[in-house]
């Protein structure tokens, strides 16, 4: 018999293969961790439920006598599996040390099947068991989401219908509330934008990798943000950048996208003065259009006053928005965006985990 059984997925949405997983691990323990991932990305066709829209599926999906032996966790996405582990490890540990003082150490479990190489994160937490569940069905939550969206609001219920024996009723409830929001639209048309995006180039005998750039401007406590004009994350917050051209290098098109989105008026030299740092950002999931790589500038103006800008090109605005506010905004940034300012400006404490722990 375990502690505590951890359950780990995204839940986008909640399924009966997710809800075998969660009934296997409290068949085995007192009670169970739920680890909602993603938790803090904005709502996009991936990742179209909150954190607490998810945890209120799970326990809408178990008996009223087990959901108090539930608690959840959710954790960011950090595109950096060393540091995702030790957030789970320590949001783990900080829920349980009321429970354990003194240094006692529970026996935990790791609830999961090796599906295919996203499973590959069960192999990282030497010390919990693993409480292995041959998967049950062959629903996932891709094929959910693709026919939540592929149906109009009125007809979301005879599109779910043929899942109807893989999804819970409760999560069935929820998905045709959810469809009846304004944002459903607006999430329905960014998922047919994305799949028309992908079938453009389904066709090549490899698929494409695209290369873009980003421009990371500090300036007087504040960092140069845009608001993206179109799909893919329309009307999220983003640094500027885009795809370079075919006949340009990586700092010839961070330039050019700096001056198209935000109209910067600093003098090429006074940029290369300020360059601090070029990083990559290449996580495999990073964008949803497709396996795409980013070149990051990072350039610190210092003290000198505020460039005027103004959003052009794929920038419905461009604006300077204070170091002291990104936080509080981590759930209106397009794709890793956040992420990518973080890693420069150190926006979050990673030991704490201040938001990675339910109140």
């Amino acid at each position: 018999m375990h502690d505590t059984a951890i359950l780990i997925g995204r839940f986008e949405p909640v399924h009966q293969g997710h809800m075998a997983l969660l009934r296997h691990g409290l068949a085995q323990a007192r009670e169970a961790i739920v680890v909602l991932g993603s938790a803090w990305q904005a709502r996009s066709p991936k990742n179209p439920f909150t954190w607490q829209e998810r945890a209120e599926m799970v326990l809408g999906a178990l008996p009223e006598a087990d959901r108090p032996r539930v608690r959840f966790l959710p954790v960011r996405d950090y595109y950096n599996e060393a540091v995702w582990v030790q957030a789970v490890r320590q949001g783990v540990a900080a829920l349980l040390a009321p429970a354990w003082p003194g240094g006692a150490a529970p026996r935990i479990g790791l609830v999961g099947h090796f599906k295919d190489a996203t499973s590959s994160y069960l192999s990282r937490f030497p010390g919990w068991d693993l409480m292995d569940l041959e998967r049950q069905g062959s629903i996932d939550a891709t094929a959910i989401r693709d026919t939540l969206f592929g149906a109009a609001p009125a007809t979301v219920d005879s599109a779910l219908a043929p899942l109807a024996d893989d999804i819970p009723p409760s999560t069935l409830d929820f998905l045709r509330r959810f469809a009846r929001q304004p944002s459903f639209l607006a999430l329905q048309e960014e998922w047919r934008m994305l799949r028309g995006y992908r079938a453009a180039w389904s066709t090549a005998p490899y698929p494409p990798v695209f290369v873009t750039v980003d421009a990371v401007l500090r300036c007087q406590g504040h960092v140069l943000l845009i608001r993206r004009a179109h799909a893919p994350g329309k009307d999220l917050w983003a640094v500027p950048g885009g795809f370079i051209e075919p006949r340009e290098t990586l700092w010839q098109s961070c330039l050019r996208e700096l001056a198209e989105e935000t109209h910067c008026p600093l003098p090429e030299a006074t940029l290369r003065a300020a360059l601090r740092q070029v990083a990559v950002f290449d996580h495999p999931d990073r964008s949803q259009r497709g396996r795409t790589i980013t070149h990051a500038h990072f350039f610190d103006l210092q003290d000198i006053p505020l460039p005027a800008v103004l959003g052009g090109d794929d920038a419905l605005q461009a604006q300077w928005v204070p170091l002291d506010r990104l936080a509080a905004m981590e759930d209106q940034f397009f794709e890793d965006h956040f992420h990518m300012l973080d890693q420069f400006l150190q926006l979050t404490d990673k030991a704490a985990l201040a938001r990675c722990l339910p109140p």
